[in-house]
């Protein structure tokens, strides 16, 4: 198995086809963004390909001069799942992006929340941390949706250079207004998310 770049074009259909049923509306950006971003070149697109066969995706954030590639969105075909491959596609990025100190990501918090999801939050939070990752840190809070911050890689980076980094992705993305506004970076115990809100405000 290898991960391949995706085109614009594959990204779109793979958007249209797959990360609709993938992921909650509220938690995807809109397609506009991420080609956006790609066109800056400041996105990827990654396919888990098994002699010809997609089987999985990862789509990377990066930013020019930052040695860090933030998650975006990481998924596996229905048909496929359940097989771990998961958790190999997670140890290629690794080595993909193994001059970077690290690739940090956000998952769902499994607190509070709707009950009738946690138990799914948890599992993935816990795929993370099986996997490599470990805690950030800090927790954030993005268009109203709460997450924790996951990071695999070098061991000393601090949550305070992690927060520093991490905050130059959204704030060179948004306008100040948008992100005072959706951008919760640290999120603060006991604090709770701003109202969602739409991507498409961008």
């Amino acid at each position: 198995m290898r991960l391949n770049e995706l085109n614009r074009e594959e990204l779109s259909a793979l958007y249209r086809s797959q990360m609709t049923r993938d992921f909650p509306p509220q938690e995807l950006k809109p397609l506009k963004s991420m080609l956006e971003l790609m066109e800056e070149g400041r996105y990827q697109a990654l396919g888990l390909f098994d002699e010809g066969e997609l089987l999985g995706y990862a789509l990377v954030w990066r930013e020019p001069g930052v040695p860090f590639a933030l998650l975006d969105y990481l998924g596996t075909l229905p048909g496929v799942r359940n097989r771990g491959l998961g958790g190999q596609m997670l140890d290629l990025l690794a080595d993909y992006y193994r001059e970077e100190r690290g690739i940090f990501g956000e998952a769902e918090s499994d607190e509070g929340g709707d009950p009738t999801d946690r138990e799914l939050r948890h599992r993935r939070l816990g795929f993370y941390l099986r996997n490599g990752f470990r805690y950030g840190g800090y927790d954030c809070a993005l268009f109203g949706v709460h997450y924790q911050t996951l990071i695999r890689g070098k061991e000393d980076v601090s949550p305070e250079e992690l927060l520093e980094v991490h905050r130059r992705f959204y704030q060179s993305r948004f306008p100040a207004h948008i992100y005072e506004r959706f951008v919760q970076l640290p999120l603060a115990p006991g604090e709770t998310p701003n109202p969602p809100g739409n991507w498409m405000e961008e």
